[in-house]
C-alpha cells in the first residue's frame, strides 16, 4: 500500500468540499476495521484511507497551512500504513473516568506487547509495538491509553489468515480477552496483507 505524500493531502478549502463524503466512507470502512477485545480494549486496523483521514482532520482542526506542518504529520502517521504482509493498528484503552484511568492504566503496563493474532492453523502472530511511539510512552508504572502496533505475517500465515478462523487476542496477566474476527473483517484485512 503506497505511503502518503504531500500531494495526497488536500488544502483546507479543497478538503471542505470532499469532507462529508470522505468522512462517511471512512466511518463505513472503520466499522469493518474496529474490533473490541474485552471491555476496555479496541483496535482499529489502519490503511491509507484511515490515515489520510486522520491527517486531513488534524490539519483542519489545527489550521495547518504550511507544507512543513503537513509533512510532519505525514512522517508521524505513514508508519501506520501497512506494507504487504503487515497489519497496522491503533490500540485504544477506552476508559471514561479518572477513576478508571487510575485503576486500569497501572495494571496494563506492557499491554502493547501482549496483543496477538491466533490463526486457524494454530499459529500465533504477536504484535510489534511501533518503536518511536513505545519509546515515548512506555513506563514501568503506568501505560498510555493509545498504542500503535504492527503484525508481520509470512506468506504462509497470510494464507492461514485467509482460510480462517482468526482471533484477535490480548494475552496480558491482567487482561486476558479474545474476539473472533468476522468474515467481513478478515476479507477487509486480507486486502492490506496483499498490499
Amino acid at each position: 500500500m503506497a505511503k502518503l505524500v504531500l500531494d495526497d493531502i488536500a488544502d483546507l478549502r479543497a478538503y471542505e468540499r470532499e469532507r462529508e463524503e470522505f468522512r462517511d466512507r471512512v466511518i463505513a470502512l472503520k466499522k469493518k476495521r474496529r474490533i473490541g477485545v474485552g471491555p476496555v480494549v479496541t483496535l482499529v486496523f489502519e490503511n491509507r484511507d484511515t490515515i489520510r483521514f486522520q491527517i486531513q482532520e488534524m490539519a483542519r482542526a489545527e489550521r495547518m497551512l504550511t507544507d512543513e506542518a503537513i509533512q510532519t504529520e505525514i512522517d508521524i502517521y505513514n508508519p501506520l500504513i501497512p506494507e504487504p504482509g503487515q497489519l497496522c493498528a491503533t490500540m485504544f484503552i477506552e476508559l471514561t473516568s479518572k477513576d478508571e484511568l487510575m485503576t486500569w492504566l497501572p495494571k496494563l503496563v506492557g499491554i502493547e506487547r501482549a496483543v496477538e493474532l491466533r490463526l486457524g492453523d494454530g499459529t500465533v502472530v504477536p504484535c510489534i509495538p511501533e518503536a518511536a511511539h513505545e519509546a515515548q510512552l512506555t513506563r514501568e508504572e503506568i501505560t498510555a491509553s493509545v498504542h500503535y502496533v504492527t503484525f508481520e505475517l509470512t506468506p504462509e500465515q497470510v494464507a492461514a489468515f485467509g482460510s480462517g478462523p482468526v482471533t484477535l487476542a490480548v494475552a496480558h496477566p491482567n487482561y486476558d480477552e479474545a474476539t473472533a474476527l468476522s468474515e467481513a473483517t478478515v476479507a477487509e484485512l486480507l486486502s492490506d496483507l496483499g498490499g
